[in-house]
């Protein structure tokens, strides 16, 4: 096959250490299941392909013959253990280059076992790649730097997970695959020119800036620990809980990535955890920021040779970056926390201001989303804005945006009114891999406008004596 589509194959220009050539299970009579054309303009891919040449191409039964797919290997902390990884279950077709220059991967979820998948069936159920679709089309829609899906295609096998489910592949991309774990597999290489050689890859295709930048490796630290601040911090504003902060589920570009047990807060509760192998709650909502810092230690660890060749004060260097992502975060945090509460320009007399609402909805058991979207309608005379400590916090925050130009048109901009609820998800997802992806089309309509009038059937929670376990899908 050959495409009109601008592309190229830097990565596999790289030392082959870094990667195994490898082809995607051949899939009998694939079936495009949802194609993302608004993403495909948005890239400037032109589509000739009729739906089941698409299901070809995004099942890597057929590839461009300028491409090469390859696994792509990295190491990496799950749940503080380190182990050698690498794509057990994905494959790396190519880079897409835009209209702008702007490169992308795009990459094959579930394409079949690599030398990577430690025995592993290399393969994924349809639910779990349509919820990826859905939720990473849900943080785009919020302003959240994802990766996004191209396509979702059904493959006609059978997948044994809990119970035999029905298999597909993911077509992904993003900005690109290089992870904190891939910069942990090349220090485990113990290969100094091979550590170099990545290091200006990495600048290369990310942050061509700090080339000729004085010792370009701290300045490369700082950026990737201000991007994860910011990612953090927006994941926190909308009750975002990740689930899985892995160090090879953490990528140098600042995007999101994997959303295997993933969940969105119903009634705020700090503690929240929803992935079922999080039995100590390591990755829990409150906890995230801290899992951030922890993970950015050991990038800074990967580092320490280039930062300076004396261990010492590359040590130093390295702490002083780090001591900046915890300001970068609070700032950060605080100033969208403030927007989502009517306050422009948040001040830090203004802290406990967000820390007692929070406090409070988590006392009440109130809605995350819904309690920003009563404060923009001004519904705070009902429920528990009506009790004794909620009347006393309202009249202190009505005294405080009385200050404010227009806080209840900053509010109604910033606060979503739909959220990907777990329990619609999961009913979408239930009824697609019956064969009916009615639900799955209007539920994803509502969250690619997420802060426009939704009707009440979007915005209600989920039972709130049913506890939501959420999987990784492998």
């Amino acid at each position: 096959m050959k495409l009109s589509w601008k592309t190229e194959n830097t990565y596999k220009d790289l030392p082959s250490v870094l990667f195994s050539l490898v082809d995607a299970d051949p899939i009998d009579k694939p079936r495009l299941v949802v194609f993302n054309h608004a993403l495909a303009d948005a890239l400037g891919l032109t589509i000739t392909l009729s739906d089941e040449e698409l299901a070809q191409l995004c099942s890597g039964n057929l590839v461009d013959e300028r491409w090469r797919p390859l696994a792509q290997a990295y190491a990496g902390h799950q749940f503080g253990g380190f182990g050698i990884l690498g794509d057990g279950r994905a494959l790396l077709l190519t880079e897409i280059l835009d209209a702008q220059g702007q490169r992308f991967d795009l990459q094959l979820k579930g394409s079949g076992r690599t030398p990577y998948s430690r025995g592993g069936d290399g393969k994924a159920a349809l639910g779990p790649m349509l919820r990826e679709y859905l939720i990473s089309e849900a943080m785009h829609a919020l302003g959240i730097p994802t990766t996004r899906s191209l396509a979702v295609v059904q493959t006609n096998e059978k997948i044994l997970r809990e119970k035999p489910l029905p298999g597909a592949i993911l077509a992904r991309i993003a900005q690109s695959h290089i992870r904190v774990g891939t910069f942990q597999w090349i220090t485990q290489t113990g290969d100094s020119e091979l550590q170099r050689q990545f290091f200006h890859y990495t600048l290369q295709r990310h942050f061509p800036h700090l080339i000729a930048t004085d010792n370009a490796a701290e300045h490369l630290l700082l950026e990737v620990i201000q991007r994860q601040a910011t990612l953090v911090a927006l994941w926190q504003s909308v009750g975002f809980v990740h689930g899985v902060m892995n160090t090879d589920n953490m990528v140098i570009s600042g995007e999101t990535i994997d959303y295997g047990p993933c969940a969105f807060l119903d009634q705020y509760h700090a503690d929240a955890v929803f992935s079922s192998i999080d039995h100590q709650g390591r990755y829990a909502y409150k906890n995230q920021p801290n899992a951030a810092l922890w993970n950015l230690t050991r990038f800074a660890e990967t580092l320490l040779s280039l930062l300076d060749d004396n261990n010492d004060m590359a040590t130093k260097k390295a702490e002083a970056a780090l001591a900046t992502f915890a300001p970068l975060y609070v700032t950060e945090y605080y100033r969208l926390m403030g927007r989502k509460i009517g306050i422009e320009d948040l001040q830090p007399e203004d802290h406990p201001l967000v820390d007692r609402l929070l406090g409070l909805m988590q006392t009440h058991q109130a809605d995350y989303t819904n309690t920003f979207v009563a404060l923009g309608r001004k519904e705070t005379s009902e429920s528990w804005f009506s009790s004794e400590d909620g009347s006393e916090w309202n009249s202190l925050w009505i005294q405080r945006i009385s200050k404010e130009h227009d806080p209840y048109a900053l509010m109604n901009r910033v606060n979503p009114q739909v959220i990907p609820r777990n329990h619609l998800v999961d009913e979408a997802l239930t009824i697609a891999q019956q064969g009916d992806m009615t639900l799955f089309h209007e539920l994803l309509e509502q969250l690619q406008h997420p802060f426009q009038d939704t009707p009440k059937k979007w915005q209600t929670p989920g039972d709130p004596t049913q506890r939501f376990v959420t999987y990784c899908g492998t």
